[in-house]
C-alpha cells in the first residue's frame, strides 16, 4: 500500500478490525520510511447497482450522492451521521440482498425516505420536498397534512 504521506511502498499492517457493517475490513497501517500512520479500507467488490433516473439514463448506485442528499435533508437536526450512514448501509444491504442489479430512482427515493421518516418528520418532509419536486407551499402543507392525520386546524 502507497503511503499517502511519503508515497513509498513498503507499510506494515498493525491493526485491522471489521467495520460496523461488517462488510469491509478497517486497516490501520504504518509506513516502514516515513513511520507515519493511516487507515485503509478494503471491501470485497461488487457487480455496480444502476439507478434509472425518471428520463431513463442509467446511472451507478453512488454511496456518496446518497448520503450528501440525507445529510442535507438532515441538516440542523439532531441525527449524527452514524444514524444517516446506517439509513445508506441499510439501502445498499437491501439491494444487494435483493440482488437487484438495476433499481427505478424513484424506488430508491420511497426506500430512502421511508427511513427518514422512522427517524425525523422534518427530515423527512425536506427529502420529499426535493424528491417530490414540491411547487409550491401548498405541496408542503398537504405532505404535512398526510404526516399529521387526526390533527385539527384549531389544535395550536
Amino acid at each position: 500500500m502507497k503511503c499517502p504521506y511519503c508515497g513509498k511502498l513498503n507499510s506494515r499492517v498493525i491493526d485491522s478490525r471489521l467495520s460496523r457493517t461488517e462488510l469491509e475490513i478497517r486497516r490501520r497501517r504504518e509506513c516502514q520510511s516515513c513511520l507515519r500512520r493511516f487507515t485503509t479500507y478494503e471491501k470485497v467488490e461488487d457487480v455496480p447497482v444502476m439507478i434509472i433516473k425518471k428520463d431513463g439514463r442509467r446511472e451507478n448506485f453512488v454511496r456518496g450522492k446518497i448520503l450528501a442528499g440525507i445529510q442535507k435533508a438532515c441538516e440542523k437536526r439532531t441525527i449524527s451521521i452514524d444514524q444517516m450512514e446506517g439509513v445508506v448501509d441499510d439501502i445498499e444491504r437491501d439491494l444487494r440482498d435483493n440482488n437487484e442489479k438495476e433499481v427505478a430512482s424513484r424506488e430508491l427515493g420511497e426506500k430512502i425516505m421511508k427511513r427518514l421518516h422512522a427517524m425525523d418528520d422534518v427530515a423527512y418532509v425536506r427529502f420529499a420536498s426535493v424528491y417530490r419536486e414540491f411547487k409550491d407551499v401548498d405541496d408542503f402543507i398537504n405532505e404535512l397534512k398526510r404526516l399529521t392525520p387526526g390533527k385539527d386546524k384549531t389544535d395550536n
